[in-house]
């Protein structure tokens, strides 16, 4: 129950925050990033991606499979996950802030990765939920700076 509760608290900013809120349908102030179709239809995939791997990371993490949870930020959101996405290519097509944004979330979820992997040494689970919010804040300064088209 106590897990429960604090992935709820770590996933329920983010689902506030990709909500529309009041005026927010009428007026989307966020800056949009136009890309190329295919570069288009390729981050979209990987941001699905991402928000798998978070719901699989916070289930992983309710089963106190530790390594499982690393194993899933390092291949999904880490630097690992940027190399394979070829994070790289497509960052030539995005404002610097929103590049900036990018990069700090998967380096925040390599240094995830590595939490996770000593809190079950530890037991300091206070720290991977932290070190999950680290990950998340970025998910939700993208969305809520940024829209792509």
């Amino acid at each position: 129950m106590r897990t429960m509760r604090r992935t709820l608290v770590l996933i329920l900013p983010i689902l506030i925050g990709l909500a529309p809120g009041p005026g927010r349908a009428a007026e989307d102030d966020r800056q949009p990033v136009d890309l190329p179709q295919p570069v288009r239809a390729s981050m979209l995939a990987d941001m699905r991606d991402h928000l798998i791997a978070l719901e699989t990371i916070t289930q992983q993490l309710a089963d106190e499979d530790y390594d499982a949870a690393a194993d899933t930020a390092e291949q999904h959101l880490g630097l690992s996950a940027m190399q394979a996405h070829g994070g790289a290519g497509r960052a030539r097509f995005m404002p610097e802030s929103m590049r900036k944004i990018g990069s700090s979330m998967h380096h925040a979820a390599s240094r995830f990765a590595v939490t996770v992997r000593d809190a079950e040494v530890t037991g300091n689970t206070s720290a991977v939920f932290g070190a999950l919010s680290d990950v998340m804040r970025q998910c939700v300064a993208c969305h809520e700076g940024f829209r792509v088209r």
